[in-house]
Parts: C-alpha cells; structure tokens; sequence
C-alpha cells in the first residue's frame, strides 16, 4: 500500500523548506531587537478556550476547529491560533507578577480545517507576537512597525500597511446600533452573516462570500479617549517611516480585538492578500479570568510569507561547501576523518558512498551543489593532502591538510 498526505496537509521540501528557516530566522533577529522573548504554548488546549476567546461566531469556531474527546471525554482542540494559548499561559504562570515587559514570540503550527487553497493548509506555521501589560498606542506601533520591518528585511515587495480603529466598549454599543440598522437594509446577505447581524455585526463587515458591496456604511464615531489613541498611533507609525492606510471596513475576524487593527496585504498574492494581521485586544485577558492585561499583537502565516519571495529561494537553499570523494574504497576511513575534521573548523561537508566508484562520487559532487571536491587517494592520505578541486572553474591542485581549512575560508 502507498500512503499519501491527506487531503490539506503537505510535505514542505528544500528549498521551500529553507525559505522557512530564513522567515523563521529573521523574525527571530527582530524579536531579539524588539526586546520579545520566545513562549512555546502545547498544540492541544480545552476546547472551550477558544470559544470563550476567539468567539463563538467566529469561522474558526463554527467550522474549522480540529475538536474532539480524549480517553478521558475531555473536550479538545488542536490549537488553531496563537493568542488565546499564550493568554492561556500568561494567567497561569502568574506572568504579570514577574516585573519584566509582557512581550512573547511564537513560531508554531496551526490547524484548521478549512478549505485548502494557494497559501491556506489545514497545518500551516505562523509566526506571531504578543504584548501584554502595554495599553499605550505606542505599543500598537511598535508592534506594527516590528511586524513592517521583518517583511523588509525579507525583501517583500509590494506590501500595504492598512489601519483601524474598532473603538472600545464605550463607543462601540451607538455604532452597533447603526451598523445594524444598515446592514439590515442591505438584500442578498449570506447565511452565516444573517446569524452574526445581532451577536456581532461588526463580522459582517470581514464576510469573504460574494454579497452586497458594502460601500456607503456608517463610519464608527470614536469616543474622546479611542480618537486620541488612534491619532497618536498613526503618529508614531510615521515617526517609524512606516507606510499606512485607513481602511474603515478593516475589522479583522476574532471577536477580542478593540481599538487599534491592522493588516499588512500585498499584491502580489490575489485574492487572498492578507499576509499578516493583528490589533489591540484589551479586554481578553481578563474575561479569560486573568488579571486587567491591555494586550496587542499580531500573526503573519509563514506560507503566505514564503509566497511573496519565492523568487528567492534558490539564495535560501542549504549547501554544503565541500564534498568528500573517496579514490577508492581503502581510503574511506581518511575521507570520513577530514569530514570530521572540516565541520570541527566549522565547514560544512558531505559524502554520498565511499565505498562506491570514483566516478559515482564526483557525479554526486557535483550535483551537490558544493563549491569544493576534496579527493582522496593512496598518495594523499601517505602525505596527509587532499586533491582539491574548484567543482566551478575546475581548476584542482594538492594542498595539505593543515592548509585545507584556510584556503576553503578564504574562498567562501
């Protein structure tokens, strides 16, 4: 019997794999600037955390949660977003007692069970940040300008920077009044946006199916406090050189976010635009039961990121830097002691068989990818050289071993 994936769920190879590392590898180096530490939350949580959490109108909650019971009939979830875990974690492990910033990273696998489609897997890794304890727009555009700044150091193109304010619960309830009056005006609502217009309209405005062009909807009126917050925050993203837009219809799709959204899209990528969003969520933490915690954060999926610079993976893709080739089979043990040897001066090598012919090895060589072959036969290893040839000018001369590492260095 042959086994395949199942459906939504795929292998990722070289070099997508190791444009991966590269996204997982400069968001660390920003992390690190932003003065974010790395929290690793379990891939299982209760189910009901994400209920109370994400919201029970949400897509993620009536469609595409991986639930189910245990042994022991516990109701369980795979963990299908970052915040409620770390938020989980954050009340827990009594994290606002220790006196330092509340500021975490996650790079860790989602699931959803929701349609695959380009750039949306049923697994897929997001990279996310979240600061807890910070109510100031400050922190909101950090957290933007933190989130704009990795996607340039990646080299994406094409990208926009879209804003919003969802106001606070104070401002919030008239808007809702006249939201929903105007929605309700509005023919060929689909089903699940009829269900949301009273538990929570502001969804409808986030719906991805075909309906009405909501164009001339009411613009939320933010009250005194909610209007400072947002003016100081497109402040401080221009005091960042951080491009932005407002868009009133940005709403995001969890139900915890209030004051500050953002999306960050591209052109580049359809339909499906969105790379990467997040928002202020004040109140979660403690309707989670947790201490008063003013939070924002953000999640950029890992796919999509990879997707924008895909003309570039061939520059991610892991090399080694020089192949080890056996004349012949006696000399396999010297070989496999100069591999060693290489990689304890920090030089990555590899060998395919030495046992097998001369001629097999160079062709693995050579199809390495590796700058260097370094080959060994009888008068080498009695002299303690290695043949080493340039497997790109072809140019090959002995050197000794001791010189080996310098001249590989130098050529690097």
């Amino acid at each position: 019997m042959t086994y395949q994936t199942i459906r939504g769920f795929r292998d990722i190879l070289p070099p997508q794999s190791d444009a991966f590392s590269f996204i997982e590898k400069i968001s660390r180096e920003i992390f690190t600037l932003y003065g974010y530490r790395e929290i690793r939350i379990p891939a299982v949580e209760y189910f009901e955390l994400f209920i109370k959490s994400t919201g029970e109108t949400t897509d993620i909650v009536q469609k595409e949660m991986y639930r189910f019971k245990d042994a022991s009939g516990r109701d369980l979830a795979l963990r299908p977003e970052g915040t409620p875990g770390v938020a989980r974690a954050y009340i827990n492990n009594n994290l606002s007692q220790t006196g330092l910033n509340g500021k975490y990273f996650y790079i860790a696998d989602m699931f959803r069970a929701e349609r695959p489609q380009a750039g949306r897997y049923r697994q897929f890794e997001q990279i996310g940040a979240e600061n807890i304890g910070a109510s100031s727009p400050y922190s909101d555009a950090e957290s933007a300008a933190m989130l704009a700044e990795i996607f340039k150091r990646l080299g994406a193109e094409n990208l926009r920077l879209e804003i919003n304010s969802l106001g606070c619960p104070s401002c919030r309830p008239k808007y809702r009044e006249k939201l929903i009056s105007y929605l309700s005006s509005q023919k060929d609502l689909c089903s699940s946006c009829l269900q949301r217009l009273e538990k929570n309209p502001l969804r409808v405005l986030d719906c991805k199916i075909d309906g009405p062009k909501l164009t001339d909807f009411p613009s939320i009126e933010l009250c005194g406090d909610c209007a400072v917050h947002h003016e100081k925050f497109k402040k401080c993203l221009s005091l960042s050189k951080v491009d932005f837009f407002e868009n009133p219809k940005l709403v995001r799709g969890l139900d915890y976010y209030q004051r500050t959204v953002f999306e960050l899209k591209t052109s580049s990528l359809g339909a499906q635009d969105a790379v990467a969003g997040g928002g202020r969520y004040d109140g979660l933490i403690k309707d989670m039961g947790g201490p008063a915690s003013p939070a924002v954060g953000w999640a950029l999926g890992a796919d999509r990121a990879a997707m924008i610079i895909e003309k570039r993976w061939g520059e991610f893709e892991k090399k080694s830097n020089v192949f080890l080739v056996s004349a012949d089979k006696e000399r396999g043990d010297y070989c496999f002691s100069l591999a060693q040897f290489l990689r304890s001066e920090n030089i990555s090598c590899d060998f395919s068989d030495f046992s097998l012919s001369f001629k097999s090895q160079m062709r693995s060589a050579d199809k390495s990818g590796a700058l260097f072959a370094a080959i060994a036969g009888e008068d080498e290893e009695k002299n303690g050289e290695v043949s080493l040839k340039n497997l790109f000018s072809k140019e090959q001369k002995k050197v000794k071993k001791e010189e080996l590492t310098e001249i590989i260095k130098r050529s690097l």
